[in-house]
This record gives C-alpha cells, structure tokens and sequence, in this order.
C-alpha cells in the first residue's frame, strides 16, 4: 500500500515516465502591434451585429498621440448598413391637403347623400387618396385614411383620435367638403416606421 503524499519509488533499472507537459497559453497579441491591431479589434466586435469590412491601422513609425490615433481609427470603421432614425423626405401637410381637397372636391360635387352609397363611395375615396398621398414619394411612411360622411339634420359633431405619436416625424391632415345635406371628412395619418 501506498501512502498518501509520497511518490513511489521505481525499482532500480527502470526508468520513471515522463511528467506530462502542459501546453502553454499563447500570448495575447498587443494593440501596440502593427498587425495585431486590425485582428483585436474584429476580436472585440466579434458578438457584436456590426460587420467590420476593412481598418485602417492609425500607426506610423512614431507612437506619439497614441491616444487621437486609437479615436482616429474607430472612426474609420465601416459598418454593415442599419434602420434609419430619421426620413429621407418629411411629411408636408399642406402639399398633401390640398391633393386630399381637390379629390374630395372633384369626387362629391355632384353627389346627394344615401347612406347605402356613400359606404361604398368612402372605400373608394380612401383608395384614391391613399394612392394620391404614395405618389408623393414619402418613404418609410405608413398612412391611415379615414373617411366620415356626415348627415346635416341640426345636430353637432366631435372626431377625435388617440395614438402613440412622434411629434418630430408624425403628421396629419384634414380635408373637408360640404354640401347642403352632408359633409365629408376626410382624415389622413401620416406615421413615420424608423
């Protein structure tokens, strides 16, 4: 039996095996290398959702502004492309009332309210003015047309709306078309999808 602690002894003739070698860790490159200093910084965004396409290393022969190099470089880098945070074009509501007018007006001039036609009348009205409103070219933009057909019989009225609103991108309009025996409304919703 063997105790604890102790290493056994070999019998004379007989050589003893080899202690396993440990492999070493390899060294970690400097950001101080010329070459190394691309390959850290992949390293470093590696898990992140950019992809680095080239870097341009900052160094020359002098490493005096190490400092402004390092910033310099990270400037350099190109990214894969993201999501806007802002439109390309922004919504104007007066261009944009005065085509909705200008359907309501050529569309409703002659016509007298019968409330079996006008709930077929307003789907087509929405069309045309959501088709007029994307020939704009506002990119990015979902619009919500609603259209109210109004009977006049003495009584008074109130639309409102509630939503989530981004008040530096978001916007609306408002047409309206009256006639002796009702009014028109049509409202447009203009909401920028980053």
């Amino acid at each position: 039996m063997e105790k604890r602690g102790r290493i056994p002894k070999t019998p004379v003739g007989q050589t003893s095996p080899a202690p396993l070698e440990t492999p070493r860790k390899e060294r970690r490159p400097s950001m101080f290398e010329k070459e190394a200093y691309a390959q850290i910084l992949r390293d470093r965004l590696r898990e992140s959702i950019h992809d680095v396409q080239y870097v341009e290393p900052p160094f020359d022969d002098s490493i005096v502004d190490l400092g402004k190099e390092w910033k310099n470089a990270l400037t350099k880098l190109k990214f894969a492309n993201s999501y806007r945070m802002e439109p390309l074009k922004k919504f104007q509501p007066h261009t944009v009332e005065i085509k909705v007018q200008q359907i309501l007006t050529d569309s409703l001039k002659d016509v007298k309210y019968d409330q079996k036609v006008f709930s077929h009348l307003s789907l087509e009205l929405a069309d045309r003015i959501l088709s007029a409103v994307k020939e704009f070219g506002y990119s990015r933009y979902k619009f919500m047309i609603k259209i109210l057909f109004i009977q006049k019989a003495g009584q008074a009225i109130h639309v409102a709306s509630r939503g989530i609103w981004d008040v530096a991108w978001d916007s609306w309009v408002a047409a309206k078309h009256e006639t002796e025996s009702y009014v028109a409304l049509a409202l447009v919703f203009a909401l920028y999808c980053e």
